[in-house]
């Protein structure tokens, strides 16, 4: 038996850590498969892609989530909602789809506590999960984002959202950037004035991205909230996604050494 092929899909895709958390677990557990990375243009193509290269299982990050959902052929769990998938699985040649962003993100930001108020930078697949993901908990949840265009998923979940222009600030406990600001750049997910407005009022302040500190965190650190990078919401996602791909229930010490992978260089 050929061992089995996991990969993730992306654009950019050099930064992913995804392939040393999840072959630290695959080794773990003495799996006979490994997990690489496929950088890939154009999201469309993805179910050919990975029928051809006969890959077991695949997760898939910026910006193909919202493609992988559309060809995906069956769509399993929130994911239905969410319309973004970020797990694929090849059951006998047929692709089932989930999204593990959405229970990532929620045990990511247990350790702030009790949050009532969030804010949500960005529209995009990981903001649609992270948006109905709170919605299931009653959180209350505002997206902001650029432009109006992105936001009729929101309007349709009946979550409130604005674009910068119609922006009308409450106070929020936490503050999450969703967006990809600060992963290869110096950017802000939103003008400062705006940011900072916000920022002086709120207590805990979330960006996906993992691994730096993006102007967004240092930004919020500089207004003294407690702050929290995507490595969690990385690890916890990776964990669901592993517990497909291998069919096995990860305990505690398969996920302290998925940590332990992802935390190398």
């Amino acid at each position: 038996m050929k061992k089995k092929q996991f990969v993730i899909f992306g654009n950019p895709v050099s930064h992913s850590k995804s392939p040393q958390m999840h072959n630290a677990g695959l080794k773990y557990i003495n799996f006979d498969g490994e997990y690489i990375k496929h950088q890939l243009i154009d999201g469309n193509t993805i179910k050919e892609v990975f029928l051809q290269n006969n890959y077991s299982g695949a997760n898939i990050t910026v910006p193909h989530k919202e493609y992988a959902y559309e060809n995906a052929d069956e769509v399993r769990g929130l994911a239905k909602e969410i319309k973004a998938v970020n797990t694929y699985i090849n059951e006998n040649g047929k692709i089932i789809a989930y999204n593990t962003d959405a229970p990532g993100f929620l045990n990511a930001i247990e350790s702030f506590g009790e949050v009532k108020n969030v804010l949500l930078l960005g529209a995009g697949g990981t903001a649609k999960a992270i948006a109905l993901a709170l919605q299931s908990k009653n959180i209350k949840v505002t997206v902001l984002n650029r432009s109006e265009g992105k936001l009729d998923f929101f309007k349709e979940h009946k979550i409130s959202c604005f674009s910068w222009e119609n922006f009308k600030a409450e106070n929020y406990d936490l503050i999450v950037n969703s967006t990809s600001a600060g992963l290869k750049d110096e950017e802000l997910p939103c003008p400062k004035e705006i940011l900072e407005n916000i920022l002086k009022n709120a207590s805990f302040a979330f960006d996906c991205i993992y691994g730096k500190i993006t102007p967004f965190l240092a930004l919020a650190r500089d207004n003294n909230l407690m702050t929290k990078d995507g490595e969690d919401m990385l690890l916890f996602q990776g964990v669901l996604a592993f517990e497909y791909f291998t069919n096995t229930k990860a305990d505690n010490s398969v996920v302290e050494a998925m940590r332990k992978g992802l935390k190398e260089e």
